[in-house]
């Protein structure tokens, strides 16, 4: 493929990014390269130290081939300020990758408190056993996550919107107190991606997506990755090699297939869920609508401020108190599987209850009063929407059923 424009728009971008004609030859993808062993020419090859562990060099398979290094490097076309981007085999691995970059025994992390639940058991988990003291803060004061911070606070955790409870979290704000106080800013920008949030614009230092969700988009595959200006992008190849973490060419190829058809996919399951939300909103069965993107949900101002786009998840909380009512809803969804993870083609529903796992903000919120406020979680894919309705209202006749 001949030079392109810089300036190019999203969905082009998207198209021809991480297309180098030395990866693809004369195909439109890279070929897959499965390969664990890199075969040398000769011993001065093998032996010069020049180029053995650059980007996009053959030294051996944990280093990847040209169908992981094309999925990395279009990753990082799409992330404005990227200077490159580490794959990790899942979502949690790049999280876990991300934060073992930064952080050191005897570090604070703050990590925001509607946090993605197995990011909390790692700030609980596996970083207490190496030192490091996780502290949880409420992402929607911005005056007492200032008053978080101590000379040995050395990264914070963001996410915006929370992957269950969807509040928006003030990301410019947030990175540039982090940056006063000497703190690196990472954010897991899955709901939004690259494409949605600029989050390296906004001030993010680094910015981890769950590849499993919008960029696969197809339920088939397990990934993630982290993208970052060369200083932390240093960092996080440095680590991600050391931990020997490595993603295979055949899931590589996937993600790569799906990342050609994400913008189409965003705009359509997007437009759907604003649908449905809008929907949800005048239903007497529903209180509260936790949809970012929804004209007067919590959080939209801030959404339409720094966001360039949505996706389908979002979450409504019900007017009745009974799980077995719940229950019930989410069992007469035919269209609706029931199973975790998001951003794929098909719908799916689960039921939460964060209050168990909060630890510096209140579930429900104050404003809403007493009440068990049971929630559900929507993830919608690229069904007719008014069948998705139906089959919704299809739910909400079923609680009604003794």
């Amino acid at each position: 493929m001949a030079k392109h424009n810089e300036n190019l728009r999203r969905d082009t971008k998207v198209v021809i990014a991480g297309r180098k004609p030395e990866w693809t030859g004369p195909v439109v993808n890279p070929p897959v390269w499965r390969a664990s062993t890199h075969l040398y020419p000769d011993m001065e090859a093998f032996t010069s130290d020049a180029k053995r562990n650059e980007d996009g060099q053959f030294f051996y398979g944990r280093r990847g081939a040209p169908t992981q290094w094309a999925l990395s490097d279009a990753l990082t076309k799409l992330e404005s300020g990227a200077f490159g981007t580490t794959l990790y085999p899942s979502g949690v691995a790049a999280l876990s990758g991300a934060l073992m970059s930064v952080l050191k025994p005897g570090d604070v992390l703050l990590v925001t408190d509607n946090a993605y639940e197995p990011t909390r058991m790692m700030g609980l988990g596996i970083l207490k056993q190496f030192g490091v003291v996780t502290r949880f803060f409420d992402p929607l004061d911005l005056d007492s996550f200032a008053q978080q911070f101590c000379p040995r606070t050395k990264a914070v955790m963001l996410e915006s919107p929370g992957s269950l409870t969807m509040e928006i979290c003030d990301v410019p704000a947030m990175t540039a107190i982090a940056r006063e106080h000497g703190a690196v800013s990472l954010i897991d920008n899955t709901w939004g991606s690259s494409l949605g949030l600029p989050a390296l614009q906004h001030g993010c230092d680094i910015s981890i997506m769950s590849l499993t969700k919008h960029v696969g988009g197809h339920s088939d595959l397990m990934m993630g990755s982290a993208s970052a200006g060369k200083k932390y992008y240093t960092k996080l190849r440095r680590t991600a090699q050391a931990l020997g973490h490595v993603v295979s060419p055949d899931d590589a190829a996937l993600a790569l297939r799906g990342l050609r058809t994400m913008p189409v996919r965003l705009d359509k399951s997007s437009k759907t869920a604003l649908d449905i939300a809008k929907w949800l909103a005048q239903h007497p069965e529903v209180s509260h609508v936790l949809c970012p993107m929804l004209p007067g949900a919590p959080g939209h101002e801030l959404w339409k401020r720094d966001f360039a786009g949505g996706c389908g998840l979002f979450s409504f909380v019900l007017k009745s108190a009974d799980e077995t009512a719940r229950a019930r809803f989410i069992d007469a969804l035919d269209l609706f599987g029931i199973g975790y993870s998001w951003g794929g083609f098909e719908s799916l529903a689960i039921p939460f209850d964060p209050a168990p796992i909060r630890t510096n903000s209140a579930w429900p919120p104050k404003e809403w009063g007493t009440g068990a406020h049971l929630a559900i979680r929507l993830s919608i894919g690229l069904e007719d929407p008014q069948d998705l309705i139906e089959n919704l209202e299809q739910g909400f006749a079923a609680m009604e059923q003794a």
